[in-house]
């Protein structure tokens, strides 16, 4: 079976609901929707407000994860500054995936650890 795309040269919050729409499913119980809260003096991100319809329509729950770079969400506590700074819990629940507990460390044979 080919799979269906659709395309928009329109990016727009009502744009986006209306392709989710296109696709005639339901999603059913816990919905987690991953977004990019945005690096702190970068504005290159979609933000809250545009978001708002679609995570609405679903009744998801905003899900992030911390960054393994150095910057303003690679820890929890700066993380939910910046996810603060940037508006998206005046509007929804967000939950940082990786935000409890110590660092899981797997190890990788012939693997690089990141610096």
């Amino acid at each position: 079976m080919k799979s269906k795309v659709y395309f928009s040269r329109t990016i727009t919050p009502e744009k986006v609901l209306e392709l989710y729409q296109l696709l005639g499913k339901e999603l059913s119980g816990r919905v987690a929707v991953k977004v990019h809260s945005g690096e702190t003096g970068n504005q290159n991100f979609l933000r809250p407000e545009f978001w708002k319809p679609m995570i609405d329509s679903v009744g998801g729950t905003v899900v992030e994860c911390n960054t393994a770079y150095e910057g303003t969400r690679d820890t929890t506590k700066k993380h939910q500054k910046t996810i603060q700074e940037h508006g998206w819990n005046r509007y929804f629940d967000v939950d940082i995936m990786d935000g409890e507990g110590p660092d899981m460390v797997l190890p990788i044979e012939n693997g690089k650890i990141i610096q």
